[in-house]
């Protein structure tokens, strides 16, 4: 069975094929970084015109990679949810209007269990049942997860993601977009605990999150630390992304350690854009190492939205008989609770 999986959900084109037998044969991918870069952040209608150009370029390129024809392809697994309308249109109307062309069953993917489920790609994939931290631009939950389709969502941000929040922050310290990375990149020249921002909702039962006020609590800190010229000093702005850093890794791994205590699970999958953060991979290693558990957690190029991870999902759910009609139906907001179990 060779499952063609289609992302469209936000700023990057992803188009890849699974093969039940050989794995994931090809993978295409495309970012709109640098078109959105001058605004400072993703404009909706931007995207969708670019994914309207750039999906079927990378669904042929796709197809030479994996050195097949459009009769090779046994059904079509596309993002319908959560995402920007516009982009998800894209990616549904050409998944369903090939699914109908090639007479094949399609699919609409959950986009986070895309992500959740993007670890198993790897060599070493993990087993059911783990807690999942989910943790990108969009997204910061946790979820208890007993197999596919089986979740039960035990926290998740009340405001600002973790993601969206590196992206804030970074723009108030003159980073470009995105600037996640960007940041990430001055903590490692910034001194530790010259400054200490707060673990929000840390202090309090429940695995909820909040980073809105982190992003407040560094433009105050910001503002504070101007020299003559109205500017910060170098090294004082690795020593404020040093410190806001931490604070969301340490807010993180003190739920995580929460989730894994409450449960009594000894597995934890980190997925999703900041699940790439080195320092977040690193610490929470030495907290699974700690109490005896496992950590998991995709390669780098599969943190970001990809298509091999809609493939792959979309290969176990249509392979148990899973599809939907021809209708042309997206979710903007979509829960993952809603999965059907397979």
């Amino acid at each position: 069975m060779r499952i063609l999986g289609i992302e469209t959900s936000c700023d990057e084109t992803g188009v890849a094929i699974f093969d039940e037998q050989e794995g994931l044969i090809a993978n295409q991918l495309y970012s709109q970084i640098d078109i959105h870069a001058d605004y400072g952040g993703v404009v909706p209608e931007l995207a969708s015109r670019d994914h309207i150009r750039k999906t079927l370029p990378l669904i042929q390129q796709a197809l030479k990679e994996a050195n097949l024809n459009a009769d090779q392809i046994d059904g079509i697994a596309y993002t319908s949810g959560p995402g920007l309308v516009g982009a998800l249109l894209v990616g549904s109307t050409i998944a369903r209007s090939l699914a109908y062309a090639w007479n094949v069953p399609a699919l609409g993917i959950h986009h986070m269990e895309g992500h959740l489920l993007a670890p198993m790609l790897e060599d070493n994939p993990p087993a059911f049942p783990f807690i999942a931290l989910l943790v990108s631009g969009g997204h910061t939950q946790l979820v208890k997860v007993d197999g596919v389709g089986q979740y039960e969502l035990l926290g998740e941000s009340i405001d600002d993601a973790a993601g969206e929040a590196f992206d804030k922050t970074a723009k108030l310290l003159g980073l470009d977009y995105p600037g996640g990375a960007a940041l990430a990149k001055l903590a490692e020249q910034g001194v530790a605990e010259r400054f200490i921002f707060p673990r929000p909702m840390t202090d309090r039962p429940g695995l909820d999150f909040s980073f809105s006020g982190l992003k407040t609590f560094a433009a105050n800190t910001i503002q504070a630390n101007l020299n003559e010229q109205g500017q910060l000093d170098q090294q004082i702005r690795n020593d404020i992304a040093h410190a806001f850093q931490q604070a969301v890794i340490d807010t993180l791994m003190i739920k995580c350690r929460r989730a894994l205590q409450e449960t009594g699970y000894q597995r934890l999958v980190i997925a999703g854009g900041v699940s790439a953060n080195q320092q977040l991979r690193t610490q929470l290693a030495a907290l699974m190492k700690q109490i005896g558990g496992e950590v998991f957690y995709p390669r780098p190029a599969f943190c970001t939205d990809n298509g091999a991870m809609i493939a792959y999902a979309g290969f176990l759910r249509l392979k148990k008989g899973e599809s939907s009609s021809l209708a042309i139906n997206v979710k903007p907001r979509w829960s993952m609770t809603e999965l059907k179990a397979v």
